[in-house]
């Protein structure tokens, strides 16, 4: 008998504990630790802020719906990995202490360094969790015009809520008859060429901003967050009244130590998904050290391969699934207008760029469907 445990109960975590279920025999017993036992579908929290939709129509339960896969749930947070002695240490849960494993996959998410950033802990708003999004939804609420702000600050892998929010503002304001009397600036510490890696997704944002009079500046490396202004590196200062930002990422604290990440705090993975250096370990979703943004869609590819991989190894199988590292987004601009991206990011060739009312349908049916299948 195998004990299997996952740690991190975001879209990587979720579907690795699903596939493996599906893999390896009833005599496995697998264990999913989660800080919150709630799951959230992150990329609707930009609906949230905006009262399209409510927090209940994008999160279930992780207890239930683990039961329903027979895999154990444990809320808890994890403090430490010892992969030397096969145990992870739970803290601040319904469990404290020890959880020993033979296979153990790392799903644990990345960490928000919002203390690279200072004054954003007191001043700015996030689009990373239902908290964050129902606070910057009073925001909204409160906003009578004036200058809004809204992207990401250095090291921040997550471009789509941004200009998702922008496009959002933009209607918005619009809507409510504020358009003369208001001003969106979308602020960002690369280009969109780099962001990315293409330059027709590049001329389609830009054309999208310029049609929603939403300023673009680009190479605005956020140091500092004060109650009215954000300033960069180079102490340029941008006032605002309404400001969302979203924070620096890095790795998770859990894996400091071990030798296994860069410089980051990201974890190194062969494309089996395996952690390099540990044996019978392997790792998924933002925490791991792949290029580009971080999204949910590389997490969900991600834990597939990795389950693939673990449950041939429990049946004595050499691991033989190998992960391709692609981007797959579609930027919701509102009204039905959207943005897609296809480009495979260790494949030299161009993106596949489409633009029409086709991907925000198919957005929103994925994403019912998605729900649906895992809750």
């Amino acid at each position: 008998m195998a004990r299997i445990l996952i740690v991190g109960g975001g879209f990587g975590g979720v579907v690795a504990a699903e596939s493996l279920a599906k893999q390896v025999s009833a005599e496995h017993t697998i264990t999913l630790v989660s800080r919150k036992r709630d799951f959230v579908f992150y990329p609707d929290l930009v609906r949230v802020a905006f009262g399209q939709r409510e927090p209940a129509d994008i999160s279930f339960d992780l207890r239930e719906t683990m039961l329903d896969h027979r895999v154990h749930f444990i809320q808890g947070e994890v403090a430490r990995i010892n992969p030397q002695e096969r145990h992870v240490t739970i803290a601040h849960g319904e469990f404290a202490g020890n959880i020993s494993y033979d296979y153990l996959l790392l799903a644990l998410g990345r960490r928000l360094a919002t203390e690279r950033i200072k004054g954003f802990f007191e001043h700015a708003n996030h689009l990373l969790d239902v908290a964050g999004a129902l606070k910057f939804g009073e925001s909204i609420n409160k906003f009578k015009g004036g200058i809004a702000i809204v992207g990401q600050c250095p090291g921040a892998r997550l471009p789509v809520p941004v200009y998702e929010t922008a496009f959002a503002l933009s209607r918005l304001i619009a809507a409510r008859g504020l358009k003369e009397k208001t001003r969106i600036t979308l602020v960002s510490p690369e280009s969109p060429r780099l962001q990315f890696g293409d330059l027709d997704m590049a001329v389609a944002l830009r054309n999208a901003l310029e049609e929603h009079a939403i300023d673009y500046i680009p190479d605005f490396q956020i140091e500092h967050v004060t109650e009215t202004s954000v300033v960069s590196n180079s102490t340029d200062r941008l006032n605002y009244n309404l400001l969302m930002l979203i924070p620096p990422f890095v790795g998770p604290s859990a894996v400091n130590g071990l030798g296994i990440t860069d410089s980051e705090g990201y974890i190194n993975v062969e494309n089996s998904m395996r952690v390099k250096g540990l044996d019978l370990v392997y790792a998924v979703g933002d925490c791991v050290n792949f290029s580009g943004p971080k999204l949910g869609h590389m997490a969900v590819q991600q834990a597939e391969v990795a389950a693939n991989n673990l449950a041939r190894e429990i049946n004595g199988k050499e691991p033989d699934v190998v992960y391709d590292h692609e981007m797959m987004l579609v930027i919701d601009e509102g009204a039905g207008e959207t943005i897609y991206l296809h480009k495979g990011l260790w494949r030299d060739e161009r993106a596949s760029v489409h633009q029409g009312r086709f991907w925000s349908w198919a957005k929103r049916i994925h994403e019912r469907y998605w729900m649906a299948l895992h809750s």
